[in-house]
């Protein structure tokens, strides 16, 4: 890693990038920046590693969730509460299901910015820059919002450092029992218009929970029931913030970026001799890679040896995100081509991304196509022997409308009714719980299936 810097991607080619019209206020902003302490550390960081180097090993399961585009104005704590609350519920069904350990990781504390399909956005004839997230420009629909302001990022870590310090109180504080969970979740099943779908599931951790009791195993006893760990995660793309956050810790001698847990490289800026591959592969973090449609068999073995060229287990998840009709025909050659050249990696499914179209004037995302997503990820992973490792799913705790379809039946026609997403569709608490009892059913069958593989260490 000799000719690596936190800055040496700067002379390569970069996508996704604003055009700021003030370099020299930028410039100050991310010296400032330069300036604070890290959000997080290089321990907790290195902890997320090597929990996820046992998913990699097919020993635990990787749950990633959390808002599509984090804003300034919804940071009150009852949203975040909220959040954390759905989150818990559906890893202990997952954990449950799975009969493993379940890596939680929110997009949460610095998913602020958004790539974009088209630099620009016109309405009635006026044409302004597209909205990139909270920590470039504003939603609002004016010349002034959406000039890209650079002191927004230090808005956008103000924000990331206050969220970590109330997920770190509800993780470690006693708000992550396993008794209220398990409270939490079954209100949710007992409520749900398709309750006969879970009941079974709850009995049985309701079963499990009892004998816990009767044998002195509670929260009061051992503290793995009422605290939990939590790791946050982001995009890395808007590359000068991070390399701002850049900082080589002492005890290992290693850089990592401190904005975040793990970060990972869109689909649109994942180019191997680009910036964003370069700023990132110099950094300890464990890295995600989102692999779309366009993404070949030898183009995602050349970003893998760019990425992780250790073949370091935890390093490196690879987060599939094809759309519901094209998964079968475009990830089965990619989990070949990795399982065949021995590269030790997490493979998890974003089913959220291919699967947005339009209904009612607004981009939605069918229910029932996030699962035959999802499905379809563990089918072609039973059918390979390889490990589905992980699911990865945009959502809220809040009560919105903006994805159509699950057990509450959301039609076209509601989704005005509390559509508040500043990008894209979210699944909202309910939808995101039922999906994590309808991907505990895959779970189970993965874990008993009489024909597994196992994965090699």
């Amino acid at each position: 890693m000799s000719d690596w810097s936190p800055k040496s991607w700067r002379a390569l080619p970069i996508k996704q990038v604003p055009a700021y019209p003030d370099m020299s206020a930028l410039a100050e902003t991310e010296a400032r920046l330069a300036s604070y302490p890290p959000l997080v550390s290089a321990e907790e960081t290195l902890r997320l590693k090597a929990a996820l180097a046992e998913v990699a090993q097919g020993k635990g399961f990787l749950m990633q969730g959390g808002d599509c585009a984090e804003a300034f104005a919804e940071h009150e704590a009852g949203t975040i509460r909220d959040f954390f609350r759905v989150f818990l519920q559906m890893a202990v069904v997952l954990t449950f299901a799975g009969a493993q350990p379940v890596v939680k990781v929110g997009r949460i504390a610095g998913q602020f910015a958004k790539p974009r399909s088209s630099d620009t956005e016109t309405k009635d004839d006026v044409t302004l820059p597209s909205y990139r997230g909270d920590i470039i420009n504003g939603i609002e629909f004016d010349e002034a919002s959406r000039i890209p302001d650079p002191k927004r990022q230090e808005q956008a870590y103000r924000q990331s450092a206050a969220t970590l310090n109330l997920l770190r109180a509800f993780s470690q504080g006693g708000y992550a029992n396993l008794e209220n969970i398990h409270k939490w979740m079954l209100g949710f099943v007992s409520d749900s218009p398709q309750a006969h779908r879970y009941e079974t599931l709850a009995a049985r951790i309701s079963e499990t929970m009892d004998f816990m009791r009767a044998v002195g195993i509670t929260a009061d006893t051992h503290q793995v029931l009422r605290e939990t760990n939590f790791y946050t995660s982001h995009e890395a793309l808007l590359l000068g913030y991070e390399e701002a956050l850049t900082r080589r810790d002492r005890r290992t001698g290693q850089w990592f970026a401190t904005s975040g847990n793990m970060i990972w490289i869109g689909d649109r800026t994942r180019q191997p001799d680009h910036a964003h591959v370069e700023y990132c592969r110099g950094i300890a973090n464990p890295l995600g890679l989102k692999c779309g449609p366009s993404l070949t068999p030898d183009g995602l073995l050349e970003l893998i040896d760019r990425l992780n060229p250790e073949n370091e287990p935890g390093r490196l998840t690879l987060i599939a995100r094809f759309g519901a009709e094209k998964v079968g025909e475009h990830l089965p050659k990619l989990v070949r081509a990795v399982a065949k050249e021995g590269r030790k990696v997490v493979w998890s499914c974003d089913p959220m991304h291919g699967n947005t179209i339009t209904a009612a004037g607004y981009k939605t995302r069918p229910f029932d196509r996030i699962l035959r997503e999802v499905k379809a990820f563990f089918d072609v992973h039973r059918a390979e022997g390889t490990h589905p490792g992980g699911i990865h799913f945009e959502m809220t705790g809040k009560n919105v409308t903006e994805c159509t379809g699950g057990a509450r039946a959301i039609r076209d026609e509601d989704l005005q009714d509390r559509y508040h997403t500043h990008c894209d569709p979210r699944l909202n608490a309910d939808q995101a719980l039922e999906m994590a009892f309808l991907v505990a059913d895959f779970l189970r069958k993965d874990v008993h299936a009489p024909d597994r593989i196992a994965v090699p260490a």
